[in-house]
């Protein structure tokens, strides 16, 4: 018998969404590709995904596949040619001290809370500082591939607790991390996102994986345009991963 790891990528089928409004850019509608059926989609098939600009959530593996716009462009860093920037140093300094734990994908009640807060500080009425546990769990806590869940916490001081500042969920692929979803606490004067990316480079380094992928960079976002300050940085365009200028 045929194991799944053994199908080619070529036993996945590919459909195209009905447009829905772009979550980037307003006024423009956006489109998915989304590849199917989802028990296929093991680690080494989306392994093979993501180099081809693809992203999961949840469930559901897909890439912009949007009329007439090409916005989105996948980026990758390649961490042994990284050098951070003097903004990126004075981060590795600020929240270097930042415990961090790794777990496997669980639903901590203490994380959806922190979930809520940043959504309602950062993405407020964009629907998701509503979002229901079953809504959470189905968005960040499911999957078939090797993922994995960081906590960050501040550690104890002067008699006080540890307190969580920041979660990330991580997809580890065959040659690199998939950064899938970060929130933090919506502190001012914090690089909690920032200190996620740098710390994911380092964890690649260690297990000697080539590269981070961070989605899509997008220009005209600010909410995607920090991506492009991870330098050296390599986007995928027309096929091609190519190191930007």
């Amino acid at each position: 018998m045929t194991h799944l790891k053994e199908l080619p990528l070529q036993a996945l089928q590919f459909y195209a969404t009905a447009p829905y409004p772009c979550s980037y850019l307003q006024d423009r509608q956006a489109r998915s590709q989304v590849a199917t059926p989802s028990h296929l989609v093991h680690s080494d098939a989306y392994s093979d995904l993501v180099t081809r600009g693809f992203r999961r959530s949840g469930m559901f593996t897909y890439r912009p596949y949007c009329d007439g716009c090409q916005a989105c462009v996948p980026l990758r860093v390649p961490v042994d040619a990284f050098t951070p920037s003097r903004t990126q140093r004075r981060c590795m300094a600020k929240h270097g001290s930042l415990r961090t734990r790794v777990l496997n994908l669980c639903f901590v009640p203490e994380h959806y809370q922190l979930y809520l807060r940043y959504q309602n500080s950062r993405h407020a009425g964009g629907g998701m500082d509503h979002d229901s546990i079953d809504q959470y769990t189905q968005f960040l806590l499911q999957s078939r591939v090797n993922s994995r869940l960081v906590e960050f916490h501040q550690p104890a001081q002067e008699g006080r607790p540890e307190v969580l500042k920041m979660v990330s969920i991580v997809d580890v692929l065959n040659d690199g991390l998939s950064a899938v979803y970060t929130f933090y606490e919506p502190e001012d004067k914090a690089s909690y996102g920032t200190y996620s990316v740098l710390w994911q480079i380092e964890q690649a380094r260690s297990m000697r994986l080539p590269y981070v992928y961070l989605g899509y960079w997008i220009e005209q976002s600010n909410k995607m345009n920090y991506k492009s300050g991870f330098r050296p940085h390599q986007l995928l365009q027309d096929g091609r991963w190519l190191t930007a200028t």
